[in-house]
């Protein structure tokens, strides 16, 4: 039997809005200056997230509904019950922080499903993040890296699917047995003639796994 796993992004993916755009969109106005700055290069990605999430000024509990009410792809949730029903495994690897995907997963009861990510927490009225520069998988631009990580956790299997909306997700993509892209991931692998498949969503990823045996009918 093939051993297989499909990693997936979260913000843009998995959810149909990334979690920053939401908080500086209902916090955090100034964010979309801070946006275009990163966006040119004058901040890192971890510069970017921190300064957005310690901008927001609000109770936990405001917050933490503002998490449970995320846009969520509908597909999504069907999706990975379908993988693991049919002995995959399945990963999210997100340059965001799972102290919001993880409460995602435990409202869906997917709160086995590994998740790679920057270690969030919540403290005075904002989210926290506790990036080890220790860690196997650090990245000063990113906190996590997606290359290194992807990498490891395509070690033990024989094939491996990956889906990503961003040009970040370009990295990870470079050792995907098969990616699937949409929005920027696109231009960004026809920049670097990597192969994928586009797609709008989670049906459009599921139609072609069914298709190719990878998941059955019905």
């Amino acid at each position: 039997m093939v051993k297989w796993a499909f990693i997936s992004d979260f913000d843009g993916t998995i959810s149909k809005k990334e979690f920053y755009w939401i908080l500086i969109d209902t916090y955090f106005p100034e964010g979309k200056q801070l946006y275009h700055r990163w966006k040119n290069g004058e901040l890192t990605d971890i510069e970017f997230i921190k300064k957005v999430f310690g901008s927001i000024d609000q109770s936990e509990d405001i917050i933490k509904k503002q998490i449970q009410e995320m846009p969520l792809d509908e597909h999504a949730i069907p999706f990975i019950h379908k993988v693991l029903e049919n002995d995959g495994d399945f990963y999210i690897l997100s340059p965001g922080t799972d102290y919001y995907i993880q409460q995602i997963l435990a409202k869906n009861n997917l709160s086995n499903i590994n998740v790679f990510s920057n270690k969030g927490f919540f403290k005075d009225k904002n989210i926290h993040l506790e990036i080890d520069r220790n860690a196997w998988n650090y990245s000063e631009h990113c906190g996590v890296d997606m290359e290194v990580t992807f990498k490891k956790l395509k070690e033990p299997y024989d094939y491996v699917f990956y889906y990503g909306d961003s040009e970040l997700d370009a990295l990870p993509a470079k050792y995907a047995d098969q990616t699937f892209a949409k929005n920027l991931l696109i231009n960004a692998l026809i920049d670097n003639k990597q192969p994928f498949i586009p797609v709008r969503d989670f049906k459009d990823v599921q139609t072609f796994l069914t298709e190719e045996g990878w998941i059955m009918k019905g």
